[in-house]
């Protein structure tokens, strides 16, 4: 399944400005279906007075289910605050923040964590697994702090999908960078999330390891139905995804379907024609 963002790759710029009217930046899909995260006016501000910072400017974007987004922009852009946001880590000052029909915004943080830990799977750069903990009981390790059961079927899958069946009793030092990562994404899988957050998740890898987990997350996209959202600066990376979405100054400046690498780096050099 693929998303289908308004403009097509080869929109005039005017054409891409009118797709998104109003006075707030609304994006939505050009065909409307289920979402699995969406952002309704949502604004994000640090700090107060003359100090206070903007991250994020009275956004509207609409994730559709079962589609690989990307989202990308030039440093302080609003990236990271945009993902913390629909990850349910960070509260948007105005606003609300949507995982499928559950508003997370509204939730008090009990009810928050329970989401964030049975609906939504993470990715970070950095792995985040557990040097003392088997490949296997670092896959499973949020479920088993939630005490509730692991289903071994769907765990085998999980790993088989991956390629780290046949690691499942390596400690993460006997990994490789790919691999780890790899062992990173079956625990975003693992509890069967609404959606998968993943944050630069080649970032620290090398270009051919970055390219093969790229193609794992597209093939899982493919063929399971998961809606993933990747945050990335590379345009390579994001070539992978059905639609890219740009941010610049906290609100969104475009969108783009099935690019190239080389439009998206082009579209990343006119962020700031607009």
């Amino acid at each position: 399944m693929t998303s289908a963002w308004y403009p097509a790759q080869d929109a005039h710029p005017a054409a891409e400005a009118a797709a998104y009217p109003g006075s707030h930046h609304d994006f939505t899909t050009a065909e409307p279906g289920p979402a699995a995260l969406r952002l309704e006016s949502v604004t994000k501000t640090y700090g107060t007075g003359t100090n206070a910072v903007t991250a994020l400017d009275n956004v509207s974007v609409t994730i559709p289910r079962g589609t690989f987004t990307a989202v990308m922009g030039p440093s302080g852009s609003g990236k990271s605050t945009f993902l913390h946001c629909l990850a349910g880590l960070d509260r948007p000052t105005t606003g609300r923040v949507y995982l499928g029909d559950t508003e997370l915004s509204g939730l008090k943080e009990a009810a928050l964590t329970t989401v964030r830990r049975e609906r939504i799977g993470y990715v970070f750069q950095a792995y985040n697994l557990m040097a003392a903990l088997s490949v296997r009981q670092n896959v499973t390790l949020v479920p088993r702090l939630a005490g509730t059961r692991v289903d071994e079927a769907w765990l085998r899958e999980v790993l088989q999908r991956v390629g780290m069946d046949r690691f499942a009793d390596r400690r993460p030092t006997q990994l490789s960078g790919g691999q780890q990562q790899r062992v990173a994404i079956a625990r975003a899988l693992v509890t069967r999330p609404d959606a998968v957050l993943a944050d630069e998740p080649t970032g620290a890898l090398d270009s051919r390891t970055g390219k093969e987990v790229l193609r794992l997350f597209r093939q899982i996209v493919d063929d399971t139905g998961q809606t993933v959202l990747m945050v990335t600066h590379d345009p390579v990376a994001a070539s992978y995804a059905d639609s890219v979405v740009f941010l610049a100054d906290g609100r969104p400046a475009g969108a783009l379907h099935r690019p190239t690498a080389e439009q998206i780096a082009d579209r990343m050099t006119h962020l700031g024609d607009r």
